[in-house]
């Protein structure tokens, strides 16, 4: 335990007397990607786009899996269209985004690194393969999904397009922006199928959202400190203080979510060997609770990163995920 401790308190001082430090070696990070990467015009095109990113399309399961419905080859064929659907109209903003931010990137010391603003995709390119895609993923989900799909996907692509343009500008907005992006694509799922999305399932996923994004935007404050500006320049009007409020409240919101969800019932009488849907509240809280251990520490980055980063927390995440499937299947 003194050990662990030890452990504990070294990485708090760390990150409290050099967040400097920490921003430019994640810096040089990136920078080293960027450079080793480079290539020819379909490479910077595959590059603008973000694969990396294409994890967070994984929600789309959510709604499908909360319900019970993915074992069958339809639910699975239509998941898949709708994966792919979101990660068409992400690269699009992707795309529009770094050709609108060109110039300015070409001043930053990571993001000039980008193909747009390293010159490897030309900026017309860019903006034409963008809008193309922009419209082509709704256009794709009203022929080969349904229309609140394909609505979703269009409000989803004039929301994060209006993000680019002004939005990311504006104080509060801007954290509900990207948060309504989770919320959208954990929707998706159950649209496409016809899934009814229960009150509690929009409280948690919203809120747990607010949480992981709140939690990200301190971590950057807390590491870059006084040049927190040169990352996002919103993050200099965003108090650390603020933050920290946003991410604690987000949290507490998507736990009282959930636990009226579990305690609440679902109108069948319990026949399982053990009331999971109730003892997943254990898992859920705990999972919050050590994710909370980073966002305070100001370490809480890519959301992906963390789970898989920090082997304790991604057993509880497991074991969540154990409970709850036996609580859909009424095991």
């Amino acid at each position: 335990m003194t050990a662990m401790t030890a452990m504990d308190e070294g990485c708090d001082r760390r990150l409290l007397t050099a967040p400097h430090a920490r921003g430019r070696a994640l810096g040089e990070g990136e920078r080293a990607l960027g450079e080793g990467g480079r290539g020819g015009l379909l490479a910077g095109l595959l590059r603008t786009a973000r694969p990396r990113q294409w994890v967070k399309n994984v929600l789309v399961v959510a709604a499908p899996a909360a319900a019970g419905r993915l074992l069958s080859w339809h639910a699975a064929g239509q998941l898949a269209l709708v994966f792919g659907l979101f990660t068409v109209c992400a690269a699009a903003v992707y795309l529009v985004n770094d050709a609108r931010d060109a110039d300015a990137d070409r001043a930053h010391p990571v993001k000039r690194h980008r193909p747009v603003a390293a010159g490897q995709v030309p900026v017309p390119l860019a903006y034409g393969l963008g809008g193309v895609l922009a419209a082509s993923g709704p256009a794709l989900a009203l022929r080969l999904s349904t229309p609140a799909v394909a609505a979703l996907l269009a409000a989803y692509v004039a929301l994060q397009l209006a993000y680019c343009v002004r939005l990311k500008h504006v104080l509060v907005v801007d954290l509900a922006v990207v948060s309504t992006g989770f919320l959208m694509r954990a929707g998706a799922g159950g649209l496409a199928l016809g899934i009814p999305l229960s009150r509690w399932f929009l409280i948690t996923t919203g809120f747990g959202a607010l949480f992981m994004v709140a939690a990200k935007r301190y971590s950057e404050a807390v590491q870059m400190g006084g040049d927190a500006g040169a990352t996002r320049a919103l993050l200099t009007a965003y108090t650390a203080g603020y933050l920290r409020f946003v991410w604690q409240l987000a949290a507490g919101a998507a736990v009282l979510g959930y636990c009226l969800w579990a305690l609440e019932g679902d109108g069948h009488a319990y026949a399982g060997v053990l009331p999971w849907r109730q003892l997943s509240v254990v898992a859920f809280v705990l999972a919050v609770l050590r994710y909370a251990v980073f966002a305070d520490r100001g370490a809480a980055g890519e959301p992906e990163k963390v789970v898989l980063g920090d082997r304790a927390l991604a057993v509880i995440g497991v074991v969540w995920a154990v409970m709850y499937g036996l609580a859909v299947a009424r095991w």
